[in-house]
């Protein structure tokens, strides 16, 4: 009874609380819905037939094969990368940890344009690698190789990032109790610690999935701009934007409008049940 007078008492006047309201929803008209609504209205403008045709196009298709092919390496990557690294920093104290916690936010602390650089500087013709991967007749930058590993290290840290901190929470007394009881690593890993972490598992590879997808500055330096061959579905609308062939470029943006909306849908989801189960 006195935790419900206090809890009445700490929240705010309905005046307050009407104005919070209104302003987040103004907020979200203008820098959420409305964007929206123009993208899918500039590139339904000239009729359903007009968008199918922009997106048939070979450049369109090609550069929405290599987006899907980009982020079908970099998220599985990543949660492998992210899985061990919660694992090891949240169940373990060991000499170096600070330092591990510190470069997995590195990508966080760079700008991705930043990022794209670093790869040419280790990559590229002059670079510090460069050179030998001429003479053996390897090509990282401006193919597909340099844009999966600028999309790797800008999406790295999204599947650990949420899982470090739930499973340090969690503790490792259920991991230890099953040792004990005689199950090995692999058993506690996939009876105790993943369906402890797989909602929050699963909300991180969501995101890094939409990064992944999404991606355009550290994209942008290392891909070369190839028509066909190196542009994804970013790198494509600002090409077709910058040639004022505004509806294709509109009808490339819709499908990654269109991804941000499942993305979106699918982060709700999560969400939604992960509460639902604290609460039960």
């Amino acid at each position: 009874m006195r935790s419900k007078e206090l809890k009445r008492g700490l929240q705010p006047p309905l005046i307050v609380n009407i104005i919070i309201s209104t302003v987040s929803i103004i907020f979200l008209a203008l820098f959420l819905v409305l964007p929206l609504v123009v993208v899918f209205g500039e590139a339904f403008r000239q009729g359903v037939s007009v968008w199918w045709g922009s997106i048939a196009e070979e450049e369109s298709l090609s550069a929405l094969r290599l987006t899907l092919f980009v982020a079908a390496i970099a998220v599985p990557l990543n949660l492998f990368f992210g899985i061990a690294a919660s694992w090891a920093l949240a169940k373990f104290d060991f000499w170096g940890r600070n330092l591990i916690i510190t470069l997995i936010d590195l990508p966080f602390a760079i700008s991705p344009i930043i990022s794209g650089l670093i790869f040419i500087l280790l990559f590229g013709i002059n670079g510090w690698i460069g050179p030998w991967l001429i003479k053996h007749n390897i090509q990282i930058i401006f193919a597909v190789p340099g844009i999966v590993l600028a999309t790797i290290f800008v999406t790295f840290p999204f599947v650990a990032r949420e899982l470090i901190p739930l499973m340090t929470e969690q503790g490792s007394e259920e991991e230890q109790a099953a040792l004990t009881l005689g199950a090995n690593g692999w058993q506690t890993f996939l009876r105790i610690t993943l369906p402890n972490i797989k909602w929050g598992l699963l909300y991180g590879v969501i995101l890094c999935n939409a990064r992944a997808m999404g991606e355009f500055g550290a994209v942008s330096v290392v891909s070369g701009h190839i028509r066909g061959e190196t542009n994804t579905l970013p790198l494509q609308a600002e090409i077709l934007y910058n040639e004022y062939n505004f509806t294709a470029a509109f009808a490339v943006a819709s499908l990654l409008a269109f991804l941000a909306l499942v993305t979106l849908a699918l982060k709700f989801f999560v969400e939604w049940k992960s509460n639902k189960l604290e609460t039960v």
